[in-house]
């Protein structure tokens, strides 16, 4: 992965006011900017063959709703929003089968997880030096991101954010448009599917 050095963005009034006026440097600059985070947002939710098309469709989508801006967020997380409607309205699957009130939280009392909702023992694989371990951890790998693209919409939202590194619990709650209670529990479910694919994977070496 490259990563390409930016320049620093003007404030959210001044970059506003300049993308109204459909000034082309100041919309190059934003979109620069803001590619990577946006396709992130965009794989997790609707994954990896239709994200760069989400972005450039969330793009049209920004730029029709700019003048309704009213700046009760920061512009970025505004956009991130849109970008995150989109993905969802272009995921086409069946609706989820379990609602967020529905769900239990014993999230908060799991000893697996930290109290800032990181892994509190990694599993061995992840730290082999062999080959046959560094082989077996690329399985494991592999076994691991084939099981996450089948988790429902927000869970696997919520966990590829987090675990990217790149986003707070607070950033995920605006994107997502959901409360922090729910992204932890939306978390910890994710969370313990994986936890299940890693046992079965050291108990029988089968995905």
């Amino acid at each position: 992965m490259s990563f390409t050095l930016t320049k620093a963005l003007p404030d959210d009034s001044e970059l506003v006011a300049r993308l109204l006026k459909k000034d082309s440097a100041a919309f190059n600059d934003v979109v620069t900017a803001w590619y990577s985070p946006m396709y992130y947002v965009a794989s997790s939710i609707a994954g990896d063959a239709i994200a760069d098309e989400v972005v450039q469709e969330a793009w049209f989508s920004v730029l029709r709703a700019l003048p309704k801006f009213e700046g009760r967020s920061s512009l970025k997380s505004w956009v991130m929003r849109i970008v995150t409607n989109e993905a969802k309205t272009r995921r086409r699957k069946e609706s989820r089968s379990t609602s967020l009130e529905q769900i239990e939280d014993g999230w908060a009392t799991d000893p697996r997880f930290t109290a800032n909702e990181h892994w509190n023992t990694p599993t061995g694989y992840w730290s082999g030096d062999s080959p046959d371990a560094l082989m077996q951890a690329e399985e494991l790998q592999n076994c691991i991101e084939k099981n996450i693209q089948k988790l429902p919409d927000n869970q696997r939202s919520v966990l590829m954010m987090r675990e990217s590194g790149a986003y707070s619990l607070d950033d995920i709650c605006n994107i997502l448009n959901v409360t922090s209670s729910n992204v932890r529990v939306l978390l910890h479910r994710a969370r313990d599917k994986v936890l299940q694919v890693i046992d079965r994977f050291e108990r029988e070496g089968t995905c």
